[in-house]
């Protein structure tokens, strides 16, 4: 029960990271925070055409490894932490180059992801 409940919370921050960060821009409905906006790629110069398709890039990759670590955790492969780990790492790295404090709660979430593999917790699933 333990294996299905963590694996669908892997696939649900997968989807989280398309819908965030990959849906289209929608000028009556704008998202809190701009995906075309990097602190770290304005001060490199770089259009925010450029910064959002990078955002894009970075949030299907984050989701991938998401997705494919919840189908390993569900599939009882021992792989799924590590997988896990890398999303994570790919969605802080997002997650600090687009800074907007209405991520904290995603950052929360890969910290939380790191720190509960680390302790191997909970301990079922290992």
């Amino acid at each position: 029960m333990i294996e299905a409940l963590a694996a669908v919370l892997l696939l649900a921050h997968a989807l989280a990271h398309l819908r965030v960060w990959a849906t289209p821009e929608d000028p009556d409905h704008p998202a809190p925070f701009a995906p075309g906006h990097s602190w770290a790629l304005a001060a490199a110069h770089l259009t925010q055409e450029t910064a959002r398709a990078g955002a894009v890039a970075m949030a299907s990759i984050t989701a991938l490894l998401y997705g494919v670590a919840g189908v390993a955790l569900a599939a009882g492969l021992d792989w799924w932490a590590p997988a896990a780990v890398l999303a994570a790492a790919g969605g802080q790295v997002l997650k600090t180059l687009w800074f907007s404090p209405w991520l904290l709660v995603g950052i929360a979430a890969d910290a939380g992801v790191v720190l509960a593999v680390t302790l191997e917790w909970p301990a079922s699933l290992y």
